[in-house]
C-alpha cells in the first residue's frame, strides 16, 4: 500500500488538506490511506526510520521548526528514495530549493485558492498512484488484488505467504500488516509472482526471503512471523534447488 504523509504547522490547513486527500481516495477509490498527519517534522523522520515504507509525502515548506519542508523533503530521501513528494505552501518564491536539495519534487503547489489546490492534490494522487502499481523494474513490483469494488495492492517485499481459504475458491494473503482474502487459483497467483516465491504445497506459496526455519522431517515451514506453512516432499526438493 502507498502511504500517504502530511507535515503541515497550521491546524486549520492541515485539516484541510486531510479532508481534500480523504475525499479523493474515497472518490477514486484508491487503497491508499493517510498514515501520520503532523506538525512535527521529527516525526515523520523518526517513522521512516523504524519502518520501510513507499510514500505520498504532502509538506508544507516553513514549518516554523529546526527545519523547513524542502530539508524534511532531503531527509525522506535517504529512508524512501523512490518516494512521492509534494509542497503544498504560500512561498513560491522557495520552489529554486527543490534544486538546491535535489529532492525531485512531484509538483510545487501554491496555496492561491482551494479549487486549484484541490486539483492538483488530486492530480498528484493519481499519478503516485499509477507510478506505484507500474511494473517497470525500476519501480518495487506489487501485487494487484481486487476485492469487491477495490483494487488493493501489496509490494512484494512485504507478502510473507499466500494459503488456501477455508472459503471455497478463495485465497488468503499474509502480508508483514495485513491478512487479505480474495477470489483466486493458487496457479494464477504463482504466475503472477516473482522467482523469490515458492509453491511448496498444493495450498501454500512463500516468499523465501520471509522463511524463518525450515523443519524437513516434520515438513513444516516457519515464516518470520512465526506462522507455519506446510511443505510436501517435492516442495522441500524444490525450494532447497532454489
Amino acid at each position: 500500500m502507498l502511504k500517504i504523509f502530511i507535515c503541515e504547522d497550521d491546524k486549520i490547513e492541515k485539516e484541510r488538506l486531510e479532508k481534500i486527500i480523504k475525499n479523493i481516495l474515497i472518490i477514486e477509490n484508491y487503497d491508499m490511506d493517510i498514515e501520520l498527519s503532523t506538525n512535527d517534522p521529527f516525526k515523520i523522520i523518526d517513522y521512516l526510520k523504524s519502518i520501510s515504507v513507499s510514500g505520498l509525502y504532502f509538506l508544507d515548506v516553513n514549518l516554523h521548526s529546526k527545519i523547513n519542508g524542502i530539508q524534511l523533503a532531503e531527509k525522506i530521501r535517504e529512508f524512501d528514495p523512490r518516494g512521492f513528494i509534494v509542497f503544498i505552501t504560500t512561498h513560491a518564491e522557495m520552489s529554486y530549493l527543490t534544486f538546491l536539495y535535489k529532492v525531485e519534487a512531484m509538483d510545487y503547489i501554491i496555496k492561491d485558492n482551494y479549487n486549484n489546490v484541490a486539483q492538483r492534490i488530486r492530480d498528484c494522487i493519481i499519478n503516485s498512484n499509477s507510478r506505484y502499481t507500474c511494473k517497470s523494474p525500476t519501480i518495487q513490483e506489487v501485487f494487484s488484488i481486487r476485492v469487491n469494488d477495490k483494487i488493493i495492492n501489496v509490494d512484494f517485499n512485504d507478502i510473507i505467504f499466500f494459503e488456501t481459504s477455508s472459503t471455497i475458491h478463495k485465497i488468503t494473503l499474509h502480508s508483514t500488516s495485513r491478512l487479505i482474502e480474495f477470489y483466486g487459483k493458487m496457479k494464477e497467483v504463482e504466475n503472477m509472482l516473482s522467482d523469490n516465491f515458492c509453491r511448496c504445497h498444493n495450498s501454500f506459496i512463500i516468499n523465501k526471503n520471509k522463511i524463518k526455519e525450515i523443519d524437513k522431517k516434520n515438513r513444516i515451514v516457519y515464516m518470520i512471523n512465526d506462522e507455519e506453512c506446510l511443505i510436501s516432499t517435492r516442495g522441500i526438493k524444490k525450494l532447497l534447488s532454489k
